[in-house]
């Protein structure tokens, strides 16, 4: 027998439900809930009725994943439980307050793979396939991100959305914000966060620095691409960064590596540099050699912690 999680919405007029809401919503903790139980208990308001439930499910992709039953009228004498509900029918009705939600997967959830996803799993630009940071990258990226169930992430220059997408599933309780300027790759992220099912990650089309202001400060900010205002980034993201956060960002050139390292060294962070180049199986008539994808630079940054020193490289 399944044990329900217990969710309250009985606040505040949370408004309607809208996709990419952030923390602020006053469903938003409903919406991460959804995704990771397989039976919840709501405490419903005037507000935030089980028709505002079911049109949050619709909004989501859940309306076929769940049923509802609601009990209206506790304690009252035309108190009545209901027979479980289809979620399009529950968005089109009313109840009797005060009720209680009941809402329950048809079928049990399976465990998603939390690290290390395959490219193949993600959605890329066409015909300009595999502008995505690669899965070797994006695994010691996310590491060396150091983040927790609860971090604030920042994903600049988001591509395909791997790097913030995968971190969204690391951080349970916290949220990414995502940037991305290329209307294309947009269109991906759109659809890898629906096939994902990911509700704790917002995305904006536009060009950092745009729209960094009106997010909460970072516990780690990945840059994936920087559209030439590379220096100005770095500045802007250390001083927003949350103390013991992490920067880190990834350079296939030698241009932006330097100008990287250089406006660390300006600004007194803690640093270093880490070059990865991973080479791939691929097969040759009925044998199979090692092809070998592009050198990657990783670095890594931090708030000074001790009087500044140079920065050092890994390699």
């Amino acid at each position: 027998m399944a044990t329900a999680d217990i969710v309250s919405v009985h606040s505040k007029d949370a408004g309607e439900w809208r996709c990419g809401a952030t923390p602020e919503h006053g469903l938003y903790e409903l919406a991460q809930r959804c995704r990771q139980h397989d039976l919840l208990a709501i405490l419903t308001g005037p507000d935030n009725t089980p028709a505002r439930i079911a049109r949050l499910l619709q909004i989501e992709g859940l309306a076929d994943a769940f049923e509802m039953a609601i009990a209206e009228a506790l304690k009252q004498p035309e108190q009545r439980v209901s027979a479980w509900l289809t979620i399009a029918e529950v968005a089109q009705s009313s109840y009797l307050d005060p009720n209680i939600v009941i809402l329950k997967r048809k079928t049990a959830m399976p465990a998603p793979v939390l690290f290390g996803v395959s490219d193949g799993q993600f959605q890329q630009r066409k015909p300009e396939k595999g502008l995505i940071t690669k899965r070797e990258m994006r695994a010691v990226s996310l590491a060396r991100m150091q983040l927790t169930r609860r971090s604030i992430v920042w994903d600049i220059g988001a591509g395909s959305g791997s790097v913030g997408l995968e971190a969204a599933r690391l951080c349970s309780e916290g949220h990414v914000f995502a940037i991305e300027k290329n209307a294309d790759d947009i269109a991906n992220v759109e659809r890898n966060q629906a096939i994902w099912g990911i509700s704790n990650y917002s995305f904006v089309q536009g060009k950092a620095p745009q729209f960094l202001d009106t997010w909460p400060d970072p516990d780690a900010v990945f840059i994936g691409g920087s559209g030439g205002e590379l220096a100005e980034l770095i500045a802007l993201c250390l001083g927003r960064l949350r103390p013991e956060g992490w920067l880190v960002m990834n350079f296939v050139t030698l241009e932006n590596l330097s100008t990287a390292v250089d406006t660390l060294k300006q600004l007194g962070a803690d640093w270093d540099v880490c070059q990865i180049q991973a080479s791939r199986s691929s097969p040759i008539l009925a044998m199979h050699r090692l092809q070998a994808e592009n050198p990657v630079w990783i670095v890594s940054a931090s708030h000074s912690l001790q009087p500044i020193s140079s920065g050092h490289d890994e390699h």
